[in-house]
């Protein structure tokens, strides 16, 4: 068998999350053309999932600071999907302790939505656990999102998976969110992942950020050793460094249910423009916070400061916090 072929594997499912993950850098303030535009590509380019933004609290969250996508309210998805936005399944991220999940995730006849992925830290997965079965109950697909698992300690990522194999999450994802794990890493966390979950036929999933420009080879990594749910973006668009292209991937993927040209036409038409006037990418900052295992937000207010070119200003501070 050519090597090429190896990545064709059927079972791989899709999830575009630039207007979530992309709303990061810019509060969530797409107009409703950037939003159509990414959701025309990944009907056409064949991709399974797209994630919208946030099921965020309007008591933590002022309204009138944010767009839309920062909420996700029925009406707003309505009004950019219509009712029946097939063949894409919709999605919306649920933070734990940012969300008032009980109210605000309608129940599943109600929705639009198909996929709820509820996104935790170690120390949050009791709370996460309960949103996990609220969701579920009410009749969604359920991922199970570990924030930051490159700063938990084995013993905490095996007592919350342990935890989560119990919950009817169909996806537990393996979330690289400060850029800084290696290919090593991810094939044991995949594996670990993938352990845990067998028993109740749980998914695995990928979601690599960029800081150390290994988004796309982790994403590698992790489907060579068995995750089948797969996270990326249109020109890595996200949060500081970005994400794993989209582009790369579905090139890489080879599989002909999925079709490249999409991905380049918004890439064209919609996210070039974007670059023009909102940030992202692996930029020296990006890259010192990664390899610090360092959250990205002193990064990133380092590039939105007069100091952005000030790269060894940044380090020097960024070590003296290790």
């Amino acid at each position: 068998m050519n090597a090429p072929w190896i990545t064709y594997r059927p079972q791989i499912k899709v999830l575009d999350c630039t207007i979530r993950d992309g709303g990061l850098i810019n509060d969530h303030r797409f107009d409703d053309q950037f939003v159509r535009a990414v959701y025309q590509a990944c009907v056409g380019a064949g991709i399974d999932y797209m994630e919208v933004g946030y099921k965020s609290s309007k008591q933590l969250a002022a309204r009138d600071k944010f767009g839309d996508w920062k909420f996700c309210d029925e009406d707003c998805l309505r009004r950019i999907f219509g009712d029946d936005p097939a063949p894409v399944k919709l999605s919306v991220m649920v933070d734990a302790g940012k969300a008032d999940w009980r109210n605000d995730v309608l129940p599943k006849q109600n929705s639009v939505l198909s996929l709820i992925r509820v996104a935790f830290y170690v120390h949050q997965v009791s709370e996460a656990v309960d949103m996990i079965k609220d969701a579920a109950d009410k009749g969604y697909e359920v991922s199970a999102n570990l924030m930051a698992v490159s700063t938990a300690k084995e013993s905490e990522i095996d007592q919350a998976l342990e935890g989560l194999a119990e919950t009817p999450a169909t996806t537990l994802v393996v979330v690289d969110s400060f850029g800084s794990l290696y290919a090593e890493q991810i094939e044991l966390l995949v594996k670990k992942y993938l352990d845990y979950g067998k028993a109740t036929g749980k998914e695995v999933g990928i979601h690599a950020h960029n800081n150390q420009q290994l988004a796309f080879a982790n994403t590698i990594e992790a489907i060579i050793h068995g995750a089948n749910r797969i996270d990326a973006t249109m020109g890595g668009l996200g949060r500081g460094a970005g994400n794993c292209p989209m582009e790369l991937l579905i090139g890489f993927l080879r599989n002909p249910k999925f079709k490249i040209r999409p991905v380049y036409q918004v890439l064209q038409d919609w996210v070039l423009p974007l670059g023009r006037q909102v940030e992202w990418g692996p930029l020296p900052q990006y890259n010192i916070a990664g390899q610090l295992n360092q959250h990205p937000r002193a990064a990133m207010a380092a590039r939105a400061g007069d100091g952005r070119d000030n790269y060894v200003d940044f380090y020097d501070k960024a070590i003296a916090d290790v």
